[in-house]
């Protein structure tokens, strides 16, 4: 399953990863995700203020289309940070 599929750019998530790169954002970022859950990323509403929270952090403004593509894409995947398969299925879509 990929990204665009849930019409999220490919220039956006390469800005993102650039982003990404820098260790003190990085770190801004893993804090906010810190102790989140499988549960947590499938409540519409913690994934909404996740995704706002990240997108403040990354100084990346989103469109309100933007915002819930991002959403449906978590909803969508159901990812589990917990779950090693999980995240390199993640970590392979991205790369």
């Amino acid at each position: 399953m990929s990204y665009t599929k849930y019409g999220i750019r490919p220039d956006l998530v390469e800005r993102v990863k650039v982003k990404m790169k820098n260790p003190v954002t990085k770190d801004r970022v893993k804090m906010l995700l810190n102790g989140v859950t499988k549960y947590d990323l499938q409540d519409r509403l913690k994934v909404r203020k996740l995704v706002r929270a990240a997108a403040g952090i990354l100084h990346e403004p989103l469109t309100e289309l933007q915002e819930e593509q991002l959403i449906s894409f978590v909803l969508g995947t159901k990812i589990d940070p917990n779950n090693t398969l999980s995240l390199i299925k993640l970590w392979a879509m991205f790369r």
